[in-house]
């Protein structure tokens, strides 16, 4: 790889594990140490990844929440930390002011610290995922975190159902969407089309994690990384896989159709302005 290469590329790691047993803390670090020797700059865990897949049933569990810069949080600054790696991350945090519950994923740099946070936004309630039941939708609105060699933006599972939210994070500079899930390996086939037809009109990477199957109720399927031409870069259950990223293709394809049509953003708002807002 040259000198130039080396500039507009950005390594990125899917971990499709979850750490919640059987010595958590040594676990993570060890799957973040692999991804540090294959080169990567960032590595992406699944959603709540540092706990059992709580919403398999309505039973919702006060030990499961825990308050901004609980443990979870800072088992997971401690291992980037230690690595010397980013993280996208999550919990499920509870407002220490209301009580009130999210789900939330945490983005670190290679030092531990916290660059930003996403609440998700589109909650499920159906058999397994009883999400509802344990968290609130969020209230944050989109950002873009800076601190990596990509700016990126975070949505969580069936956020990336609403391409609104990518649309949103690509016009304000996104150039990498972390989608961290958890979903049966049987609706595989719903999800993909979704994360191509995303990623090629918001001329976006896509890196999307899944959690590991079965967890009790047919958890499975790929993880996968889709390009701004909306070719797919990596579909893997492999643990630790590393994926290099080009800044300059998304340049590319954003002088390219769709990608130079105009951001008519204050039409959309008038639209939207029109909608009742439901939040499920």
């Amino acid at each position: 790889m040259n000198d130039q290469n080396d500039q507009t590329r950005f390594q990125v790691a899917l971990i499709t594990d979850v750490f919640y047993d059987d010595n958590p803390r040594q676990r993570l670090a060890d799957r973040l140490g692999e991804a540090k020797q294959l080169g990567a700059e960032l590595a992406v865990l699944p959603e709540i990844p540092c706990l059992p897949w709580a919403p398999a049933t309505k039973n919702a569990r006060d030990e499961h929440a825990e308050e901004p810069g609980g443990p979870s949080h800072q088992m997971q600054a401690d291992a980037a930390r230690a690595v010397g790696i980013g993280l996208v991350g999550g919990v499920i945090q509870r407002n220490p002011d209301t009580g009130s519950r999210y789900n939330t994923s945490l983005v670190f740099d290679a030092h531990g610290e916290l660059l930003g946070t996403h609440q998700k936004w589109h909650l499920p309630e159906e058999p397994a995922f009883w999400e509802t039941s344990h968290y609130e939708p969020g209230v944050d609105p989109p950002t873009v975190i800076d601190g990596f060699r990509m700016p990126l933006g975070v949505q969580i599972c069936s956020d990336i159902n609403r391409p609104e939210g990518t649309h949103i994070l690509a016009a304000m500079g996104a150039q990498l969407i972390v989608n961290p899930r958890a979903t049966e390996a049987e609706t595989y086939w719903k999800w993909k089309p979704v994360f191509q037809a995303n990623a090629v009109t918001s001329c976006t990477y896509i890196v999307s994690v899944n959690r590991p199957g079965p967890d009790g109720v047919g958890m499975g399927g790929p993880s996968l990384v889709v390009a701004p031409d909306s070719s797919i870069m990596v579909e893997t259950t492999d643990p630790v896989h590393v994926v290099a990223l080009d800044r300059s293709f998304i340049d590319q394809r954003r002088i390219a159709y769709p990608g130079y049509l105009p951001v008519r953003a204050d039409l959309y708002a008038q639209g939207w302005a029109k909608v009742k807002t439901t939040t499920g």
